[in-house]
């Protein structure tokens, strides 16, 4: 970060590998490590179970809906199908990220393997719009040649579909449900509910009136959701990997906070925030203090709004003195700050 010293006070012997940062370069950050990550849900064995039983659950009775709906002829069933493929990717995503969260980071990797969820998102959307396009390309076919379909058998698959996802609904959302994997997987569910619901209506109407277009109509309505999933999964993927702020926590909003909160500070300057991951917040800026005051207890003010107010895991704070980057503090609050980092 341009212009900027960064300090801080090392009396705590914080372990700065548990957060992921190889600091052997000698950078120094301008706050004390007193703090605790609170804020970031706790990952339980309760959460991977539940993740990892809820997985196996919608993987498995994807494929037996596959082949009912290839079975049946049903191009509904595919869609639902390919509906519960974007919930077995949310859990498996969410599994990967809690098993991948507690691998050691090395040198060369200082931020672990954190952000291979979202490479492997990225994956995934890219592979949801193949399938919407499938679906739509077989809907317009069926729509211009009609395709017999099986109604009884279409209408057990959906049944039992309905079931699946009734159970793991009520699996998830048992005991602690504040993981935002464990909601995001909840929310998913609750989506192919509709679907299952959907297949059942159509194989009632194909059974009662022959009418078969009913099921390509609700294959290209379900494939709209898969679409939507689809769609902010690669736009939030791709937010990540671009480096972009969280929706609650841009540059604007931090500086005006901070001005507005933390007495004895003049400006907030270079501010940079981003993403490590889903829920993984990291930001660095430039502080400069006002004269006299309590440089420490100023940093540390600033490091518990950040904190508090917008969920920043780990901030590295740059102080600026004067507007101009020194290398040593010829202040009155030196002797409160251990040692000195050098300007990037």
């Amino acid at each position: 970060m341009a212009n900027s010293s960064h300090s801080h006070s090392d009396h705590d012997g914080h372990d700065h590998s548990k957060h992921g940062h190889n600091h052997g370069s000698g950078h120094d950050h301008g706050h004390d490590h007193d703090h605790d990550h609170s804020h970031v849900p706790t990952v339980t064995k309760d959460n991977e179970r539940k993740i990892l039983i809820s997985f196996f659950i919608i993987f498995t009775f994807m494929i037996v809906e596959a082949v009912g709906g290839v079975i049946s002829g049903s191009l509904a069933l595919l869609a639902d199908a390919g509906h519960m493929l974007t919930d077995a990717i949310a859990l498996g995503l969410a599994y990967v990220a809690f098993r991948l969260g507690r691998r050691a980071i090395d040198s060369r990797r200082t931020f672990g393997y954190a952000r291979f969820e979202v490479i492997a998102g990225l994956v995934n959307a890219l592979t949801l719009f193949g399938i919407v396009g499938w679906i739509i390309y077989e809907a317009i076919e069926r729509f211009q040649q009609p395709y017999e379909i099986l109604a009884g058998p279409m209408m057990l698959v959906a049944v039992i579909g309905l079931l699946v996802n009734i159970f793991v609904l009520w699996f998830l959302t048992r005991g602690d449900t504040d993981h935002v994997n464990v909601k995001g997987a909840v929310l998913h569910v609750m989506g192919d509910l509709l679907g299952s619901v959907g297949a059942i209506l159509a194989s009632v109407i194909i059974l009662y009136t022959g009418w078969t277009p009913i099921d390509p109509i609700l294959s290209v309505l379900v494939s709209l959701l898969i679409l939507r999933s689809a769609w902010k999964l690669l736009k939030n993927t791709l937010h990540i990997l671009l480096e972009g702020a969280p929706d609650n926590a841009g540059s604007v909003e931090i500086s005006e906070h901070l001005m507005k909160t933390v007495p004895g500070i003049q400006s907030v300057n270079h501010i940079h925030v981003w993403s490590l991951t889903s829920g993984r917040v990291l930001a660095t800026l430039q502080v400069q203090p006002m004269e006299g005051v309590d440089v420490r207890a100023v940093m540390k003010q600033v490091e518990a709004e950040l904190n508090t107010k917008f969920s920043i895991e780990h901030p590295t704070i740059g102080i600026d003195w004067d507007g101009v980057a020194t290398c040593t503090l010829e202040k009155p609050n030196a002797a409160a700050l251990s040692h000195v980092g050098h300007s990037h």
